[in-house]
């Protein structure tokens, strides 16, 4: 209550930070901004948000320089600006924090804080003790003790953005945007940064937080600013909102999830995993699933999630234990002989591990079933490879105006569910989705939950690895908790809720 009175204030008697009045954008034809306008005040924090595709981008790099705007006036801190730049966006105080975060990985911690003031200043000569000094009065002001000479490259994704926090802070940061800030926090990291927000809100500093999780959004943010179709459709206090108003005003259409329930049409085991341990990764891990369930498995980062899907799908090797699939015992010595044995794996990085950005649909759902696609004279079958692609196309609804297209054209669901299509395309027993709804809107996340059940409904047995409680609040029937490669919690979807959850994850770290 202190903080929205001290905003208030900070509102009647300041000058907005940033003012937008008609602000137009188009690239081509394509009219991409039309009519924004919006104050942001000293000590705000506000939700930017809206489906992929709506403008936010945009929206931010005008406010910061990269791109020019069409029509329309800006104001920083009061004064008129025909184009803003990328050096009046700084000097005006206003900073962007991308997931990237934008850092120097072979230079200090000291030296990413500090150097931009150096160069700002037109310095021949480094004045080492100003900038060790500078550096630790920027992490000092948020309360957080960091090795100043420690290389960035060394650090967690938690550490390098308190630097990237810091570096803002040091040029005099009034308003920090934050980019889909918390992709890949833990949880304890998340609650941190939230800390850390309030505090730069405490000091007048403005924040915009970008980001598809509505659960973050109503954890820290006061304001909520949704744009959809290029346009601001609502402008207003958090207490105005419930999840329901806020994914209408972002789809424009309501989205209401069923809950996931589990219908036991057989009791059979599908698989079965008795104290498999790989290395340093996890240990004594067992669990079983069953035909047509879906299975949760969460933690922090690090807890080993991720380790045991690959090791599932064979990509790491498995130690100690035993795999049984439909009771049979198995081995997962590679991603050949997990595919074998019917499973399918979804990456957690779609652009790294999963997609090929520059070759069609139809090659990326092709592209792991090459072998199946030849004719007797080990010729490519083209009319049998067309008709799978077109197939996994119709079924999964990707939005494209065609297979040929490349996949860098497509939104972030949509090349998540090319992916989805490849293995499917394999015929999968088991499927594991590693973090399937990471950077995707709203309404592409409440689709892929839909086709998740569909394929439950099947009989196709579904692992999911996910931070997003919410989501497998909406998609189980079983959730487990790993930490320090361990299996510390399991407990039925419908006898557990997200402070339960979200408590298991912090507790067990905190006690192990």
């Amino acid at each position: 209550m202190e903080i929205e009175i001290s905003i208030l204030i900070l509102k009647i008697m300041s000058t907005p930070i940033v003012e937008l009045k008609n602000i137009h954008k188009s690239f081509a034809r394509n009219k991409v901004l039309d009519s924004i306008s919006l104050c942001i005040y000293p000590g705000e924090i506000i939700a930017l948000v809206g489906e992929n595709g709506c403008g936010k981008s945009t929206l931010i790099k005008i406010i910061s320089g990269f791109y020019e705007y069409d029509q329309g006036v800006i104001k920083l801190n009061g004064k008129v600006y025909l184009n803003v730049t990328p050096s009046d966006s700084i000097k005006e105080g206003i900073q962007v924090i991308y997931q990237d975060f934008s850092l120097f990985p072979n230079l200090t911690v000291m030296e990413n804080i500090s150097l931009c003031i150096e160069i700002a200043d037109n310095k021949k000569i480094l004045n080492w003790r100003r900038m060790r000094s500078e550096a630790k009065k920027a992490l000092d002001l948020i309360g957080i003790n960091l090795d100043l000479d420690e290389y960035v490259s060394n650090l967690s994704v938690a550490e390098k953005q308190i630097v990237a926090i810091s570096r803002a802070i040091l040029q005099n940061a009034k308003l920090i945007i934050m980019d889909e800030p918390t992709t890949a926090l833990t949880q304890r990291e998340i609650l941190r940064l939230y800390e850390i927000i309030r505090e730069l809100c405490k000091k007048g500093v403005a924040v915009i937080f970008v980001s598809h999780k509505l659960d973050e959004v109503f954890n820290v943010c006061k304001r909520i600013i949704v744009v959809r179709n290029g346009m601001i459709v609502i402008d207003n206090p958090i207490i105005e909102f419930d999840r329901e108003k806020l994914s209408y005003y972002m789809t424009g259409q309501y989205i209401a999830e069923e809950p996931f329930i589990y219908k036991k049409k057989k009791e059979n085991i599908i698989l079965e995993v008795k104290n498999i341990s790989s290395g340093k990764e996890f240990y004594n891990i067992s669990f079983n699933v069953k035909q047509g369930e879906i299975l949760g498995i969460t933690g922090q980062l690090g807890s080993g999630r991720t380790a045991l899907a690959k090791a599932l799908f064979g990509i790491i090797p498995i130690e100690r234990g035993e795999i049984k699939i439909k009771g049979k015992l198995v081995e997962l010595y590679s991603i050949k002989s997990a595919m074998k044995n019917k499973i399918a794996y979804l990456p957690e990085d779609r652009l790294i591990e999963g997609i090929f950005m520059f070759r069609s649909i139809k090659d990326n759902i092709n592209s792991v079933i090459l072998d199946d696609q030849v004719n007797k004279f080990k010729l490519l079958d083209r009319k049998k490879y067309d008709e799978t692609a077109d197939k996994w196309f119709k079924e999964l609804s990707i939005k494209a105006p065609n297979i040929e297209v490349n996949a860098f054209t497509l939104s972030g669901g949509n090349q998540q569910r090319v992916v989805l299509g490849r293995w499917l395309s394999t015929k999968p027993e088991i499927l594991i989705l590693n973090c399937p709804t990471v950077g995707v809107d709203i309404k592409s996340k409440s689709e892929i939950h839909k086709i998740m059940k569909d394929l439950s409904e099947k009989d196709i047995t579904i692992i999911i690895i996910s931070d997003d409680i919410g989501e497998l609040l909406n998609v189980t029937n079983r959730i487990i908790v790993m930490n320090n490669g361990r299996i510390t919690y399991a407990v039925n979807t419908d006898e557990t809720n997200y402070e339960e959850i979200s408590n298991k994850i912090t507790e067990i770290y905190e006690t192990i």
